[in-house]
């Protein structure tokens, strides 16, 4: 167990770290609430978060270029995320506090996701691992995190959430400290040319698909951050709230279990275009009612909204010209994944607490809008679904 095969500890891992996001995730809002943050303030805590992990992907994951440079710079990354997160609990209500230990913890959370796929992908580039099956352990993990927090908080308190999310961390930490029996190692370099992040962003075509995924993803920013609110306020206890978002990421891994079945030969305009119309649909239901059947059927569709999105946004990818698909890659996360979401929440966190649940309707509008935006890769030839990989749950 201390030097484990390199699927078992991508695996192991993912399911520690995934733990502790999926207590990070639906429920950080309301422990903001609990210690007495405005919406408004909760929504511009939320938006801070992940504002910092665009900064933390684009400024420091870059660096960490070499793959015997990714082992440690997880640890540390793990160790920092285990301290800023208990930190929280000294914060108390102080807006300021507050503030500071969301973004030391975001800096060191932020990196993590595409610091341990880079892990897996090394492994599984050479043939050691199946990348679909270490990753499913993070959802699973997701699934239980939301699930053990929504009960621990309805019976023990919102400080539980606290303490859930420092166990799972504290776990991350124990199995990150054990060395795979074949330790990453790089083969020797290739100079393959990357056009650099500004020149993409000068292309209109990639600015289009930006936008676009920006527009759909961006709309779950009110649910990231006011859901839980929302759903209590309406008489749902947390553990009703912990199993609806795990419901939302079955859904998810139900989707790309099988995608390469249900979604074979679907243009990247179909795939945009369905995502698009669950927005819409998913967020007016939301905007609309608090009965439990609908809110079974709103997370249902969060495979619709979130999983189609990201299968059509990495088709996009896989299918532009080789040289770009890492800085692509790296433009999905840190701008619609990151700073659109952040923005959005922070706008979210105003407009909850204007208009209350009236604010899905302007997240439903973003799927309008999503509509009318096409996009098409000038390139390579289409790959097959089954080349993706599993999304992050919920993100």
């Amino acid at each position: 167990m201390l030097n484990p095969s390199p699927f078992a500890w991508v695996s192991q891992y993912l399911f520690g770290f995934f733990f502790a996001y999926g207590v990070y995730l639906p429920f950080w809002a309301l422990w903001f609430e609990d210690q007495g943050v405005s919406a408004t303030d909760v929504g511009m805590l939320m938006g801070l978060g992940f504002a910092t992990r665009c900064v933390a992907n684009l400024l420091i994951t870059p660096r960490i270029h070499q793959v015997e440079r990714l082992l440690p710079a997880l640890r540390w990354a793990t160790l920092a995320c285990t301290l800023f997160i208990a930190m929280h609990l000294a914060a108390g209500a102080n807006i300021m506090l507050l503030a500071l230990v969301t973004v030391l913890f975001n800096l060191s959370f932020g990196p993590m996701v595409p610091l341990s796929d880079a892990m897996a992908n090394h492994y599984a580039s050479r043939g050691v691992l199946d990348y679909g099956r270490a990753r499913l352990w993070g959802s699973v993990a997701f699934i239980a995190g939301s699930s053990v927090v929504g009960y621990l908080a309805s019976q023990y308190g919102a400080n539980m959430i606290v303490y859930t999310a420092l166990a799972g961390f504290v776990l991350s930490m124990l199995l990150v400290m054990r060395t795979p029996i074949n330790p990453p190692v790089s083969e020797a370099s290739h100079a393959a040319e990357r056009p650099s992040l500004k020149s993409l962003l000068c292309d209109k075509e990639v600015v289009r698909f930006l936008v676009l995924i920006a527009l759909i993803q961006g709309s779950h920013a009110a649910y990231y951050s006011f859901s839980s609110i929302y759903w209590k306020e309406a008489g749902h206890p947390e553990s009703v709230i912990g199993y609806l978002w795990s419901l939302g990421v079955v859904s998810e891994v139900l989707l790309f279990a099988f995608s390469k079945k249900w979604f074979a030969g679907w243009s990247l305009r179909t795939l945009f275009v369905v995502s698009s119309m669950g927005v819409i649909v998913r967020w007016g239901l939301t905007a609309s009612t608090v009965a439990l059947p609908a809110l079974v059927v709103i997370q249902l569709l969060h495979g619709v909204t979130f999983g189609i999105a990201h299968i059509a946004a990495i088709q996009y990818i896989q299918k532009s010209e080789a040289n770009k698909m890492v800085a692509l890659q790296s433009l999905y996360n840190a701008i619609p994944l990151g700073a659109f979401i952040a923005l959005m929440m922070a706008v979210s966190g105003w407009g909850y607490e204007q208009w209350g649940a009236n604010i899905f309707w302007g997240m439903a509008f973003m799927g309008v809008l999503a509509l009318f935006i096409k996009v098409e890769p000038k390139s390579k030839p289409v790959k097959d679904i089954k080349e993706f990989s599993q999304p992050e749950p919920q993100k």
